[in-house]
């Protein structure tokens, strides 16, 4: 190719730095107002009783900070996490087990889904020191580690800072303290249950309180530095114990036990442009 090139020049009496290099410019998508199916095509209502189904759920186990100085032990002991009633409860305790002082679960959804609608409906634990979240990591990491292959924060409040509920999205670009964020009040965040929404297109991820929506952030069309986001992504709920958000004002020991309590977890795919 390179002789090619080189007889091409001579040719046409150019020169090698005359030749301006081409440029790919992405294009960004448009909105265009994509439905979402009105089934689930994965759910799960807690019909159940005792340990959550292990068809639908996995667990992720231990400690050792998990990257935030966090204090809990995760396990997926039924002391932290069970099913009655129609509802998922998450307990944190103040609990020493393998070297942490606190107990707590960190559930993992088998499901996954590119694109479409997620809905939580939970009632969120309090006490300073928590730090509940309802979130979403990829499968597979598809432009490496994070945050470059993206994380979703549907929902995250820290105890010191109660019923603040925060959406976030995090990138290569916009991560951690500079992630892209919205929070809403929800004064009665601990005592009743809300929805927690997440709307995901190819052009934007849009969440919504109680339907009310609070967070829009468009895909830029700059590729994945932005926009990691056009890949399948599972959900995680748990309630963390103190670290560098949720510990920032200490932990109260008198608040635990807390739960966060899950009324159910809906995944719709995205259809149709609405016409």
């Amino acid at each position: 190719m390179g002789v090619m090139c080189a007889a091409l020049l001579a040719s046409c009496g150019g020169k090698s730095n005359d030749a301006k290099p081409y440029v790919y410019i992405p294009q960004a998508p448009v909105d265009s107002n994509w439905t979402f199916g009105t089934t689930p095509v994965w759910s799960d209502e807690f019909t159940n009783t005792g340990t959550p189904d292990t068809t639908k759920w996995k667990y992720d186990l231990g400690g050792g900070g998990w990257g935030n100085a966090e204090l809990e032990d995760y396990t997926d002991s039924l002391g932290n996490v069970s099913v009655g009633n129609g509802v998922l409860t998450i307990t944190a305790k103040k609990q020493y087990l393998g070297g942490e002082s606190y107990t707590s679960t960190r559930i993992v959804s088998k499901g996954s889904i590119t694109y479409g609608r997620i809905e939580v409906k939970a009632m969120l634990p309090s006490g300073k020191g928590t730090w509940p979240a309802i979130w979403m990591l990829p499968d597979d990491y598809k432009y490496g580690p994070w945050p470059n292959s993206g994380e979703v924060d549907i929902m995250e409040m820290v105890g010191y800072d109660p019923n603040n509920v925060h959406f976030s999205a995090h990138n290569e670009t916009y991560f951690a303290g500079n992630a892209k964020t919205s929070t809403m009040n929800i004064p009665t965040a601990s005592t009743a249950y809300h929805l927690y929404r997440e709307d995901w297109t190819p052009y934007a991820i849009r969440g919504y309180y109680d339907n009310q929506l609070v967070f829009s952030y468009v895909n830029d069309g700059k590729g994945s530095p932005t926009w990691p986001y056009d890949q399948k992504f599972h959900l995680l709920m748990n309630i963390a114990v103190g670290g560098s958000w949720g510990g920032i004002d200490g932990v109260d020991d008198t608040a635990f036990p807390t739960s966060m309590k899950i009324d159910y977890v809906h995944f719709f795919a995205m259809g149709a442009p609405a016409k």
